[in-house]
């Protein structure tokens, strides 16, 4: 897990109840891939120091936090320590996605290109306002172009290559 780049899946709030279960706030969009029994995590430190391998033995979900009962750890003493904690796995146990679906830090960076073939920018963000994504190109002279993340003008990504094919609809630029 070490060589791998680390991804956030949740964040130690609390301790819960006196058995050594802790409260997780989650930050990923898999809890249930992420926190089922058996599965391995890492425990990351909020300023330096060393980091644990943990495996949770038993998860529930109790209003939009998860209440994780992790091996080894049987009471609150053993558990206090590690509230703040990131819980965070390798990009290797990234949870694979559908067609048509991308990882943020995926597409972040990518070329923009037209279906010309003329440079528009880089994407730089992904915004979530709503139907459908947005994603931000910072075009050369600093404008920014929003893209809506549809058929119609996402024609192709290829993020092996870190590049975006799209098709400018009326109105756009």
């Amino acid at each position: 897990m070490a060589e791998d780049r680390l991804l956030n899946v949740g964040k130690i709030v609390n301790t819960h109840g006196v058995r050594g279960e802790v409260r997780v706030w989650p930050q990923t969009d898999f809890p249930e891939v992420r926190f089922k029994s058996g599965n391995k995590l890492l425990l990351i430190p909020p300023e330096s120091g060393e980091s644990v391998t943990v495996e949770i033995q038993t998860a529930r979900e109790q209003k939009n936090v998860y209440i994780l009962k992790l091996k080894g750890f049987d009471e609150i003493n053993e558990v206090e320590k590690f509230k703040g904690w990131d819980l965070k796995v390798g990009e290797s146990d990234r949870v694979p996605l559908s067609e048509g679906e991308y990882y943020v830090r995926d597409i972040v960076g990518c070329s923009v290109v037209t279906e010309e073939g003329e440079p528009l920018g880089t994407i730089t963000d992904v915004l979530t306002p709503g139907a459908n994504d947005v994603w931000v190109v910072k075009r050369p002279g600093g404008k920014e172009l929003l893209l809506p993340v549809i058929d119609d003008v996402v024609l192709d990504v290829d993020v092996a290559a870190k590049t975006v094919k799209v098709h400018l609809m009326e109105g756009l630029l």
